[in-house]
Formats: C-alpha cells, structure tokens, sequence
C-alpha cells in the first residue's frame, strides 16, 4: 500500500468510520490494478483466454477423423508418425485406463479438450520436438495442459504397452531371430548392441559434471539390442553421460535373465562345435564376451576380411534403429528441455514403445501385404510346440556364478569367432552369401 493512503488512513482528523471505509477500499482498488502483470504469480492477475475448444476440437475431427477427411492417410500418417487405426486404438486404450483423456464438463458446466485434441498434442510434440505453446493456435490448447498430455500420455503408454512392447525376446522370438541370423551367416546371433546419447539441455548445474561426457554437454546414455528389422528389444535408459558403453553394459540388466537362468535357451551348433548362449554384434569398445561377437579391426586375410564385412554390415542394425527413432520422434534427437530425470525416462520409454508398434503396424510380407498372425513375423504369437524352452526353475547361487563366469569367458569368445569366421567363408564359397 502507497505511503499517501497508509497517511491518509492514519489521519486523526478523518474521524468518521464511513469515509474511512471508503478511502480504505480505494486504496485496495488501487494497489490491486497496480500489482497486476507483475508476474507475482498471484491468479488474480492472470488472464483468461478463451480458446474456443470446441471449434478445434470439430476442426481437428474434420482434418483427420471424419469418414472423408481434408488430409489423407498419407499425410496422417506423415504428421502422427503413426496409421489413423493405430492412433484410435491407442487413444480408445488410453481412454479406458485413464479419464483423463475422456472429454468431460468442467465445475462451470463447459466442455473440456476432447482426447483427439490431447494425444494430438502429445504426438505433435514428440514428433516434431516442439514448444509446449506452438499447439495452441491449432488444438486450442495451453502451454502446461500440453506438458501435462505429454506427461501423462508417456505414463499410459509405458504402462499399459510397456509389458508387450518393450519386453525381451520370448521362445518364439528367439525361434524367428535364430532362423534369420542362419540365413545371414551368424547362427546364434539375436541381435546388435550399442549405445545413444541423448542431450540434456535443462541439466541442473549441479549435475553438469556427471552427466558430461565425451560429447562436452549433459547427455544421458540409451542401451538398446535391435533386430534385423529394427525392432529394439532391449533398452535401458538413464546412465549419465559420463560413462562409457563398458559402464553402462555392466549396470544393464541385459544378461539379467540368462544369469538367472529364467530366460530361453539358445542351443546353435557353428563347425561342429555346439554352443547354448546366443550373442549379439558390438563394436571393438566391449568387453570380450562369450555372448559379444566383435569385428576384426585389421583383417589381414581374405576370410578376416569378408567376416568384418559382413559383420559391420548387420552391426549396423541398432544404428538404422537408433536413426529411425531420432527422424521418427524428434524430441529424442534434439535437446531434452525437460527438468526431471524421471520425464525423460518416460519420454524415451514411450517413443521406444510407440516405435516397435510401428514396426508392428507396418509389417509386410514379400508381397507387399500386411503380415497376418500366421506369419513368420509374428511378434505377439508365444505358441504352444515352439522349440525353444524357457527354464523357471529356481538356481543355486553356485549356477548363478558358473554361468556369469560363462558369459565373460574370453577364451569362449575367440573360439566362436573363430567358427563364424570359418562358416562365412565356407558359405561364401559355396555362393550362399556373397
């Protein structure tokens, strides 16, 4: 309050309480027109907007969800990153694990964003890495409700998807990897495995000098397996930017289940020589694993030579999926303007997720039909007579340290390098591979 009005308030001459009242009021008035747009935080001074929800709603269902939209299934498709089926279906599972995707009335009886105009918003900001305030012209929608749809539709989608779509290999899948890492040249391969950073831009101070790494800015280091046809098996997220791949496969849970022994066995037999744990392709960073296979950085013979080849050639799957993911959600390749490790978690879980259902979605066969449940790339299909067991029986801690020991057997590793190298090279000169 003023330094006149505290005076005036003061004053012994104004005796009588009704105009003491009123000058009381003004000086109420007063202050508060002065302390509005002072950014106090006071909601007295904010603005209200109106928005018109509902003509974008109706604008938004009239682009791309009525029976003839303005924009066709290819530019849906462009846009969401995703098919119009895929986008209904995840939206009519989000909408029944959580209400807050449901349009509702609020207290004062006024219709609500519809669940088009919140996933649309969460969508357009993973996929086009965005501002929270750039969606408002078109969905009508606020900069915090649009951080709160990307929030909450990350958490939906990780839950409710996360178990199908982000799980490891089960028997029937190591079956299909098997068969397409024979016919390629690599019996018992079920994948390559690699790391990505990803920039943290709002990196507390604090933290700078743990998540600084090689890259000289705050990152946050992706593991990730990936198959032949780029589907990521394995992620784990959130190693600061200051560790190299060793560290980051040494805090992993990769192996968890083979040294638990819960995991699907993988029996392969490469030059007559019998294996039982499957592998997956790295580069010369990794330790020297039975379950690593790396190339040969110097290849001084023929056979040497095509095995590096070929092996840099299908080590380059994780990479293809790694770039797939950065030009399919561009919030994962630029910096992540979020404050809390906890929302990037979700974030690069949920594009992860949306990505393999993707792949799922777009599945062809080699007449270019959509591959149906009896394909061979049936990703869902678990079987009842599939070759490959999976083990649940409890183990001893003496099995858990035998097969550990197993895993980062070196001598394991060269001797299977060495079978690969020798089928290669006999594959190729019988003109299977060339």
């Amino acid at each position: 309050m003023s330094k006149f009005f505290k005076r005036l308030l003061n004053d012994s001459s104004s005796s009588d309480e009704e105009e003491r009242n009123m000058w009381f009021a003004a000086a109420i008035e007063f202050e508060r027109q002065n302390s509005q747009g002072s950014g106090s935080g006071d909601r007295s001074s904010r603005q209200y907007r109106y928005r018109d929800r509902v003509s974008g709603h109706s604008r938004l269902l009239n682009d791309y969800f009525v029976e003839n939209p303005v924009y066709d299934e290819t530019l849906f498709r462009r846009r969401f990153r995703l098919s119009r089926p895929l986008f209904l279906r995840i939206l009519h599972t989000l909408q029944q694990h959580n209400d807050y995707f449901v349009q509702r009335r609020n207290a004062a009886n006024t219709v609500g964003l519809s669940g088009e105009q919140k996933m649309t918003a969460a969508l357009r900001m993973l996929a086009y890495g965005m501002s929270a305030d750039s969606l408002d012209e078109y969905v009508r929608i606020g900069e915090t409700t649009t951080i709160e749809c990307v929030k909450r539709f990350c958490q939906g989608v990780v839950e409710i998807f996360g178990p199908e779509y982000l799980r490891s290999p089960n028997a029937a899948d190591i079956s299909r990897l098997l068969q397409k890492a024979n016919q390629r040249g690599f019996p018992g391969m079920l994948g390559s495995l690699d790391c990505m950073h990803w920039a943290w831009k709002n990196c507390p101070a604090a933290y700078h000098g743990m998540y600084t790494g090689h890259v000289h800015r705050p990152t946050i280091v992706l593991e990730a397996v990936a198959s032949y046809d780029l589907w990521i098996w394995h992620a784990f997220f959130g190693m600061p930017g200051s560790n190299n791949d060793i560290n980051v496969l040494d805090a992993s849970n990769l192996f968890a289940n083979l040294q638990e022994g819960c995991g699907p066995s993988v029996n392969y037999t490469i030059m007559g020589n019998h294996y039982n744990m499957g592998y997956y392709l790295a580069d010369g960073i990794y330790p020297k694993w039975a379950t690593i296979v790396q190339s040969i950085s110097h290849p001084q013979e023929l056979a040497h030579e095509f095995f590096a080849k070929k092996h840099e050639s299908y080590r380059k799957d994780v990479e293809r999926a790694f770039g797939v993911l950065q030009a399919r959600f561009a919030i994962v390749r630029g910096p992540a303007r979020f404050w809390h490790h906890e929302d990037l978690t979700l974030i690069m879980k949920a594009c992860i997720i949306l990505h393999n259902m993707i792949i799922e979605d777009e599945r062809v066969d080699d007449n270019g039909l959509v591959a149906m449940a009896s394909g061979n790339d049936d990703y869902d299909s678990l079987g009842t007579d599939d070759p490959v067991e999976v083990s649940r029986a409890p183990i001893s801690f003496d099995h858990f340290m035998a097969t550990n020991r197993a895993i980062r057997d070196s001598d394991t590793h060269y001797a299977l390098r060495r079978d690969i190298i020798a089928h290669l090279w006999t594959l190729h000169g019988q003109g299977v591979i060339e």
